[in-house]
Protein backbone atom coordinates (compact mmCIF):
# COMPACT_ATOMS: atom_id res chain seq x y z
CA UNK A 1 0.00 0.00 0.00
CA UNK A 2 2.45 2.60 -1.14
CA UNK A 3 -0.26 4.73 -2.75
CA UNK A 4 -1.13 6.86 0.26
CA UNK A 5 -3.83 9.50 -0.06
CA UNK A 6 -3.05 13.09 0.92
CA UNK A 7 -5.47 15.98 0.88
CA UNK A 8 -4.12 18.98 -1.04
CA UNK A 9 -3.72 22.42 0.50
CA UNK A 10 -6.65 23.62 -1.64
CA UNK A 11 -8.86 20.80 -0.36
CA UNK A 12 -7.87 21.56 3.22
CA UNK A 13 -8.71 25.23 2.71
CA UNK A 14 -12.22 24.22 1.64
CA UNK A 15 -12.67 21.93 4.65
CA UNK A 16 -11.21 24.16 7.38
CA UNK A 17 -14.31 26.35 7.81
CA UNK A 18 -16.14 23.24 9.04
CA UNK A 19 -13.55 22.29 11.67
CA UNK A 20 -14.63 22.74 15.29
CA UNK A 21 -12.65 25.18 17.40
CA UNK A 22 -9.78 23.60 19.28
CA UNK A 23 -10.22 23.86 23.04
CA UNK A 24 -7.07 23.75 25.13
CA UNK A 25 -4.41 21.51 23.65
CA UNK A 26 -3.92 21.93 19.87
CA UNK A 27 -5.15 19.06 17.67
CA UNK A 28 -2.80 16.68 15.94
CA UNK A 29 -2.12 17.77 12.33
CA UNK A 30 -5.54 18.00 10.66
CA UNK A 31 -4.24 17.29 7.16
CA UNK A 32 -2.46 14.11 8.22
CA UNK A 33 -5.36 12.81 10.31
CA UNK A 34 -8.10 13.57 7.76
CA UNK A 35 -6.02 12.09 4.96
CA UNK A 36 -5.60 8.96 7.08
CA UNK A 37 -9.33 8.75 7.82
CA UNK A 38 -10.14 9.04 4.12
CA UNK A 39 -7.49 6.42 3.27
CA UNK A 40 -8.90 3.96 5.82
CA UNK A 41 -12.48 4.43 4.64
CA UNK A 42 -11.58 4.41 0.96
CA UNK A 43 -9.69 1.13 1.27
CA UNK A 44 -11.99 -0.57 3.78
CA UNK A 45 -9.18 -1.10 6.26
CA UNK A 46 -9.34 -1.64 9.99
CA UNK A 47 -8.08 1.31 12.00
CA UNK A 48 -5.14 -0.68 13.34
CA UNK A 49 -3.98 -1.29 9.76
CA UNK A 50 -3.52 2.40 9.03
CA UNK A 51 -0.11 3.16 7.49
CA UNK A 52 2.31 4.72 9.98
CA UNK A 53 2.59 7.85 7.79
CA UNK A 54 -0.83 8.92 9.10
CA UNK A 55 0.17 8.67 12.73
CA UNK A 56 -1.28 6.50 15.48
CA UNK A 57 -4.36 4.52 14.49
CA UNK A 58 -5.96 5.45 17.81
CA UNK A 59 -5.68 9.13 16.89
CA UNK A 60 -7.37 8.53 13.54
CA UNK A 61 -10.16 6.55 15.14
CA UNK A 62 -10.66 9.04 17.97
CA UNK A 63 -10.96 11.97 15.56
CA UNK A 64 -13.33 10.04 13.30
CA UNK A 65 -15.49 9.00 16.26
CA UNK A 66 -15.63 12.45 17.90
CA UNK A 67 -16.29 14.37 14.70
CA UNK A 68 -18.84 11.80 13.52
CA UNK A 69 -20.77 12.04 16.78
CA UNK A 70 -20.73 15.84 16.58
CA UNK A 71 -21.92 15.77 12.96
CA UNK A 72 -18.79 17.52 11.67
CA UNK A 73 -18.35 15.22 8.67
CA UNK A 74 -22.04 15.53 7.78
CA UNK A 75 -21.75 19.34 7.94
CA UNK A 76 -18.72 19.17 5.64
CA UNK A 77 -20.67 17.16 3.06
CA UNK A 78 -23.70 19.43 3.21
CA UNK A 79 -21.51 22.53 2.96
CA UNK A 80 -19.48 21.21 0.04
CA UNK A 81 -22.64 20.11 -1.78
CA UNK A 82 -24.24 23.54 -1.24
CA UNK A 83 -21.27 25.20 -2.95
CA UNK A 84 -22.27 23.40 -6.14
CA UNK A 85 -26.04 23.65 -5.87
CA UNK A 86 -26.47 19.98 -4.96
CA UNK A 87 -29.23 19.18 -2.52
CA UNK A 88 -29.31 15.39 -2.36
CA UNK A 89 -26.13 13.82 -3.73
CA UNK A 90 -22.58 14.29 -2.51
CA UNK A 91 -19.64 12.45 -4.04
CA UNK A 92 -15.97 12.71 -3.22
CA UNK A 93 -13.69 12.01 -6.17
CA UNK A 94 -10.52 10.13 -5.25
CA UNK A 95 -7.91 10.58 -7.92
Amino acid sequence: MSDLFWLTDAQMARLEPFFPKSHGKPRVDDKRVLSGIIFINRNGLRWRNAPAAYGLHKTLYSRWKRWSEKGIFAQMMVGLAAEHGEQKTVMIPFH
